[in-house]
């Protein structure tokens, strides 16, 4: 298993290994909690605090009927922080990473913070979103796979095929499922989390549990074959060391949190079946709603006589609205905007038959 050369994970020095044996007074200790100086005491711990990891275990472990280790856990700040750790784990600068296209153009962006570059998987429609094969292309520097799950702005969750096949790569994978628990169609839900055929790394949040971006509380799960998780752990563990983003105040609340997330869970899931069954409802003529099978985004098709670019343009100068053009995404071919699911009912109604009359119109 290959990782990058920025994380330098050498034995222990003489003076720390005596440290760990003899347990002798710290005179260099700067912590200023273990001085009577703060009202709590603050213990480092670089995947952060053991008894949140442990009561987020638990959590997952009975969401998932599944046993979760709460020291294959990490907790970060946001998924996005996440990305950036495994970029530093994976990939030296120059490096490449697959993602999926269509797909949301922040994993782009993350990586080329990281100086990583990105090569495009296909996903293509065929009354159903399907990964192609043939479109994954690793190159001797390819460190790992991105898979989105379910995918953003597709909505398609990854079958089981195509774990079978991804696994088979021998790649590392970073597994985003932030919108799993949010599906949208009766179509079956494979989760990678806990996946221990390749290196898996599974990123999952509060901000989308609980449909609350300031909740700014994420994780990675760690799976995969065990002599490879120990060493990726060894040098996560560095790279955690170096930012412990997680703030205790933020855990306090850490059981508030996960009980309210089935309830607001479900606040989410009937509101984004309730706008994409009247946006189905609406759509008639020579636009399609391309059903997405979870998460909180539908994307609608109209023929691409009709510059996309044009038509965003016109909704925001006529009729005060805006929404994502296709080629935001990469999608293959032109014709399609992207709509939240989110908005309060009448004022998705209204959006949407602004811009159904508006295609309408162009044509």
């Amino acid at each position: 298993m290959h990782f990058s050369h920025r994380v330098v994970a050498s034995e222990p020095n003489r003076i720390t290994r005596a440290t760990h044996q003899l347990h002798p007074i710290d005179a260099s200790d700067s912590n200023p909690t273990h001085h009577g100086l703060a009202p709590r005491v603050y213990v480092a711990d670089p995947r952060g605090p053991r008894a949140a990891r442990e009561q987020l275990a638990a959590y997952l472990s009975a969401r998932d009927s599944r046993t979760v280790d709460p020291d294959r856990l990490y907790l970060v700040s946001s998924s996005s922080q996440a990305y950036a750790w495994l970029t530093k784990l994976l990939c030296d600068p120059g490096d490449v990473l697959l993602a999926p296209h269509p797909g949301y153009p922040l994993v782009e962006s993350l990586a080329a913070l990281e100086s990583v570059a990105t090569l495009p998987y296909r996903l293509e429609w065929a009354g159903s979103w399907l990964v192609d094969a043939s479109s994954v292309a690793p190159t001797p520097r390819t460190r790992g796979m991105v898979l989105i799950n379910p995918n953003n702005p597709t909505g398609s969750y990854l079958t089981s095929a195509d774990l079978d096949f991804f696994t088979s790569l021998g790649l590392p994978l970073i597994a985003d499922e932030v919108f799993f628990n949010f599906p949208l169609s009766d179509a079956p839900r494979h989760r990678i989390a806990g996946e221990d055929r390749a290196l898996t790394f599974a990123l999952d949040g509060m901000s989308k549990n609980l449909a609350a971006p300031y909740a700014k509380f994420s994780w990675i799960e760690v799976s995969g074959p065990e002599t490879d998780v120990r060493e990726a752990q060894r040098r996560l563990d560095i790279i955690a060391d170096s930012y412990l983003p997680m703030s205790d105040f933020i855990l306090d609340h850490l059981p508030q949190m996960l009980e309210a997330i089935p309830a607001q869970r479900a606040r989410v899931r009937a509101r984004t079946a309730d706008n994409l069954a009247t946006l189905q409802r609406l759509s008639t003529g020579v636009t399609t709603v391309y059903p997405p099978e979870g998460g909180w985004n539908v994307l609608l098709r109209f023929p691409d006589i009709i510059d996309e670019e044009e038509l965003v343009l016109t909704l925001i100068h006529d009729a005060g609205i805006t929404v994502q053009p296709g080629y935001f995404f990469d999608m293959r071919v032109p014709g399609f905007v992207s709509l939240s699911l989110l908005l309060e009912p009448e004022a998705f109604e209204k959006a949407a038959l602004a811009i159904l009359s508006a295609v309408n119109e162009a044509c």
